[in-house]
Formats: structure tokens, C-alpha cells, sequence
């Protein structure tokens, strides 16, 4: 692989068993790189991003992707780009953490010892919890919008599509950015609709909670936008099963009813857990079927070894997991690993602020903005406004941020 020097890219391929960096961040997404940028930006001299993959994602376009309003290519740049200036890359993945060691081992065979480590590896697909589901999706009819290259398939399925039933799921537990599961919905639906198709399809919404979202102001512009479809939302429930073969789906209720329903399209949103191998080192905490890391949800400082600390989708922080959640736990992260760094107890916290746009045509979004709690907590206070349907919003989530993201996020700069 070749990367341009001044960016420190190492492919730690085995040939030096150990080394150490000051401060190791584990994953080269959101969170970790923009963690590492604002550490640099601090004065940090020796910071190490182990990440696998040679392109980097930003996930939050692969709704518009699969709803058609943004190209695959605008959501994918080369890792070696955007990694922060003055940050060393471990071409590698993560396959274990030692804590007593304070390394962690890499898959080449290597080991990265740490002063401070940084979890932030993001979450994965547990497609084999559904039954079915595995086998399903490399069906034709049966797609999901949360993988890079499934995005761009479910893209083409909702933009044939002229007549039968689409079934749109989101899962229970934890997941990153939950919300997303509606966005391509909302945008194939106003997409029939303007091709003069609607009428013609079912869309039915099945959702683990008893309402859309759980905020009043949010659950009335969204139940708005169904009714306004005519999307059928299945209330506290969960796909259970998937039968491609009759390309049909078992719903079930919280109260154990199920439902079969026949599919023509099928886009799944899978249900999440953190990676396997934090839970096998010992960092996630007992009976956590998700298997995150056991965090302080405020410090995010592991509860068990205070050198250790985690971010984003696979921490056990406060809150729901969105790119605005991130950037405040970049910075508490980034504030307590320097004071300790410097000799100082961590003070910074958390306030479990997330942020979930909803894409709910093609050219408007309902912003929601809330605490861990679910209460309103307006970025701009008092503008609680800011939650209905607008034009604005829509400019913001669809050109606006991905410029702040590629420009500023990732290099620790917003």
C-alpha cells in the first residue's frame, strides 16, 4: 500500500512484533480520527490510528444514496486523505486488548503497547440474530442501506420499483444512528409519489417502540409524514424471521403476536453489537448481550481500567448514537485523555446530547435534537422551531454537513 509519508502510514506488518505510541486509537471512522485530530491539534506528538480498511465512509449519506439524492462516490474517500496530519496509521485491525499488557494485538500478529488507548471501532451487523435474514440478503429483493455497497442495491430496487409491498424495518437495541431506518423511506416515498406510482405500493414501517421516535414534537411531524404516505408503521414490534424462498417476512408484536407478510422489496436495518473481541478481553460488561465497552457514561473512562476509553457506537454511553453525539464525546474524550496525560483527574463529561435528521421528502428534514432522556435540547436554545419539517434543515444534512465533515471533523477541527 502506498500513503503519503507525512501522514505516518505503518502497515505493521509483523515486522516488529511490539512497538508503543502515547495514545492509541482503535478505529479510523468518525470518532476515532476526529479524536486523534483534536489530540494532535493539542500538541499530542505521538498518536496511532489502527484502521483496516483503505477507504473511509461517511455513513450518513448511505440514506440519501439509497434514496437517490446523493451518488455512492460522494460518501467514500481514500483513508489515507483523511487521516490528521502528524497521526501514524496502523494499516491492521484490532483483534484483542490485553488491559494488564496495555496493548492491544493487532491481526497481523503484532502488538501496539499504549500509555492512553481509545476505543472507537464502531458496531457490526449481527445478521445471523434474525433467522433467514443471513441467507436473505443476497437475495435479489432483500437489501439494507447501513453497508456501503448495499446502499447502491437498495437505491435501484426502491427506483424500479412501480407496484407491490416494501417492508422497511428497524431494529431493537442498540444501534447507530436508529433513526436512519425511515430516511430512504420518506425519500422513495416522496420519489412514487412524484413519478405517480404511490398508490400503488404498500410500505409498511416495522418499529421496536411504541411510538415514531419518542418525542412528542417529533412523533407528530413524523406520524404526520406517514399518514401523508399512507406507510403502515407496525408499533413495538420486530422482524423475527425472514423466508426468502416465499419472499416473506414473520413480524412480531411485543405481546408475541406474529404477523406474515409478503415482501416484493426488503430493506433490512440488522440488529448492531460491538465487536466481538471486546467482550473476549474483558471490556464490556456482564450480561450485555451488546457487548460494549463497560464505560462511565459521562467520562467515558472504562470503569475498570482508567487508561482505557471509548466513543461512539460501541461504548456504553449516555444517550443515542448519531455523528452529533460524537462530536461531544470527542471533546470530553479529548479533555480527560490530556488531563490525564498532564497529570490531572478528568473532569470533562458527557451530557448525552444526540441528533437524528430526518429525511422526510426529498427536499425537507425534521431535525431532532434531544438529551438522553429524550427531551429537546436545541443546539440553538429556545428554538425548539428547529424540529419541523423545513427546507433549511434539508440544506444542512444533505450539502452542508458532508463539507463540515470532510473538511473539519475528521481533522479534529469541529
Amino acid at each position: 500500500m502506498t500513503a503519503r509519508p507525512s501522514r505516518g502510514v505503518d502497515d505493521a506488518g509483523g515486522t516488529t512484533p511490539r512497538r508503543h505510541h502515547r495514545v492509541l486509537v482503535v478505529g479510523g471512522g468518525n470518532g476515532g480520527l476526529s479524536l486523534a485530530g483534536r489530540l494532535r491539534r493539542a500538541g499530542i506528538d505521538d498518536i496511532a490510528v489502527v484502521e483496516p480498511r483503505s477507504h473511509h465512509l461517511y455513513q450518513p449519506l448511505f440514506s440519501h444514496i439509497a434514496g437517490g439524492t446523493a451518488r455512492a462516490g460522494q460518501a467514500r474517500r481514500p483513508q489515507d486523505e483523511v487521516i490528521p496530519r502528524g497521526v501514524t496509521w496502523i494499516h491492521d485491525s484490532a483483534t484483542g486488548v490485553r488491559p494488564s499488557e496495555h496493548a492491544v494485538e493487532l491481526g497481523s500478529g503484532a502488538l501496539v503497547t499504549y500509555e492512553q488507548l481509545v476505543l472507537a471501532p464502531g458496531i457490526r451487523r449481527d445478521w445471523a440474530r434474525v433467522p433467514g435474514l443471513e441467507e436473505a440478503i443476497g437475495t435479489p429483493t432483500v437489501t439494507s442501506h447501513y453497508e456501503y455497497d448495499l446502499a447502491q442495491k437498495t437505491s435501484r430496487l426502491l427506483r424500479d420499483l412501480r407496484a407491490g409491498t416494501v417492508v422497511f424495518t428497524q431494529p431493537d437495541g442498540p444501534a447507530s444512528c436508529a433513526g436512519a431506518a425511515q430516511k430512504p423511506m420518506y425519500l422513495a416515498c416522496d420519489y412514487w409519489r412524484r413519478i405517480g406510482v404511490l398508490d400503488d405500493i404498500r410500505v409498511v414501517l416495522v418499529l421496536p417502540t411504541p411510538t415514531m421516535f419518542g418525542i412528542p414534537l417529533i412523533d407528530d411531524e413524523l406520524a404526520r409524514k406517514t399518514a401523508e404516505y399512507g406507510i403502515e408503521v407496525r408499533f413495538s414490534s420486530e422482524l423475527a424471521a425472514v423466508d426468502a424462498a416465499s419472499s416473506s417476512v414473520t413480524i412480531r408484536s411485543a405481546d408475541g403476536v406474529d404477523e406474515q407478510l409478503h415482501y416484493d422489496v426488503l430493506n433490512v436495518v440488522p440488529v448492531q453489537r460491538a465487536p466481538e473481541w471486546i467482550a473476549a478481553s474483558g471490556l464490556s460488561a456482564p450480561h450485555d448481550e451488546s457487548d460494549q465497552v463497560d464505560v462511565d457514561p459521562r467520562r467515558l473512562q472504562h470503569r475498570h481500567h482508567p487508561d482505557i476509553w471509548a466513543l461512539g457506537d460501541a461504548a456504553s454511553a449516555a444517550g443515542s448514537k448519531s455523528g452529533g453525539a460524537l462530536r461531544r464525546q470527542t471533546k470530553v474524550v479529548a479533555q480527560n485523555v490530556l488531563a490525564v496525560l498532564d497529570g490531572r483527574d478528568p473532569s470533562a463529561v458527557y451530557d448525552g446530547y444526540s441528533v437524528a435528521p430526518f429525511t422526510v421528502s426529498r427536499g425537507t428534514v425534521v431535525f431532532a435534537e434531544f438529551d438522553d432522556r429524550l427531551r429537546p435540547k436545541p443546539t440553538i436554545p429556545f428554538w425548539t422551531g428547529l424540529a419541523r419539517e423545513r427546507r433549511l434543515t434539508w440544506l444542512f444534512d444533505r450539502h452542508i454537513l458532508p463539507w463540515i465533515y470532510w473538511h473539519l471533523i475528521t481533522q479534529g477541527r469541529a
